[in-house]
């Protein structure tokens, strides 16, 4: 069973309806027990890192997401508030992957950063990335990012250079929404679910 995480500031349903195209059963919750339950678990986010991590602090799941042992996956938002902190109103995140998420310098370019993007220096070695290739295309909508780290499954480059997928052991992060990526992000979906609890 997968556990959507109801954050209060995400596009919840269009996250359960790509589990759904899977045929994966899956439920959007805000009950710990079942979170903490579930096979694999997704912390979906958009909006503002403060507002989403107060949410969490009220509803009472920081510490039960820090004390998974089962695959989670951050999406977007749900990826930064992975991390110790973010420049976004001095956010504290959960602390899950080292580093904070600073403001993208996009240069000339317009930001957010909104749109379909290429994956770059792909990590082939991990079972997250198996079908994914070298310049395939993702959705993105951001204006804040991780840097590059040993932690860095794939990358992309919007003015800068940032992560576009992490992972430490069962921790994994998404900086695009899969759920709008087609079949790309379809095949990144079930690569998930085939990792084992």
């Amino acid at each position: 069973m997968l556990a959507i995480v109801d954050t209060g500031c995400a596009n919840l349903a269009s996250v359960g309806f790509a589990f759904e195209r899977l045929g994966a059963r899956s439920i959007i919750t805000k009950d710990a027990d079942i979170i903490r339950s579930a096979d694999h678990v997704i912390l979906p986010g958009v909006g503002a890192m403060p507002y989403a991590m107060q949410a969490l602090h009220a509803r009472g799941l920081v510490e039960v997401l820090q004390n998974l042992t089962q695959p989670l996956m951050g999406i977007c938002l749900g990826m930064q508030m992975l991390f110790s902190g973010s420049e976004e109103g001095g956010a504290e995140g959960l602390g899950m992957l080292k580093g904070c998420i600073e403001q993208m310098d996009t240069g000339d370019l317009p930001s957010p950063h909104m749109g379909w993007n290429t994956l770059e220096n792909i990590s082939d070695d991990d079972p997250l990335m198996a079908g994914i290739n070298q310049g395939d295309y993702v959705y993105f909508v951001h204006s804040y990012a991780a840097e590059i780290s040993e932690n860095t499954l794939a990358s992309c480059t919007y003015g800068q250079p940032f992560s576009a997928i992490v992972r430490r052991g069962n921790i994994y992060g998404c900086q695009f929404h899969p759920e709008r990526s087609g079949k790309v992000g379809a095949q990144i979906l079930a690569n998930f679910l085939k990792v084992k609890p």
